[in-house]
């Protein structure tokens, strides 16, 4: 897993300015145990650069899911989440909350493989989501 430290490394390698409303972006991303929207990071940070824009948060997420910093989340027409553990993980999703939980599975590289003999297609990726309740719904529920 790539650390705060390292992207901000990688930055500076690629000769991408770093500013500090960057920097708190990806320091957001980076620490955080969600996978937020560009609306709450912009929440989130906003406290310290009052006269940042929202545009200035998607532009950066933007620029950081070009770079491969991040992978952004697209979920029909709901907000865009971002991710930024970008190793092959999988992801939980509660239909009440919307929270997002990643969990690793061994062995699933093996659905691209058999997608492609039924189907034809040249496999390139894959996600997998599933989706339920989380514990925080399951306790408001049964209470």
């Amino acid at each position: 897993m790539r650390s705060f430290e390292e992207a901000l490394q990688r930055l500076k390698d690629e000769n991408i300015r770093v500013t500090s409303q960057r920097k708190a972006i990806l320091e957001f991303l980076a620490y955080s145990d969600e996978h937020p929207t560009a609306e709450t990071i912009y929440k989130a940070i906003e406290d310290k650069f009052p006269s940042m824009s929202v545009a200035t948060v998607y532009n950066n997420l933007k620029l950081f899911t070009r770079i491969g910093f991040i992978k952004e989340m697209n979920y029909g027409d709901a907000s865009s989440r971002f991710d930024f553990a970008t190793e092959p993980h999988y992801h939980a999703i509660c239909k009440r909350c919307g929270q997002i939980a990643d969990f690793h599975y061994p062995d699933l590289e093996d659905v691209e493989m058999a997608a492609s003999k039924l189907t034809g297609y040249a496999i390139d990726s894959h996600r997998l989501e599933v989706y339920g309740l989380c514990p925080k719904c399951q306790a408001e529920i049964e209470n």
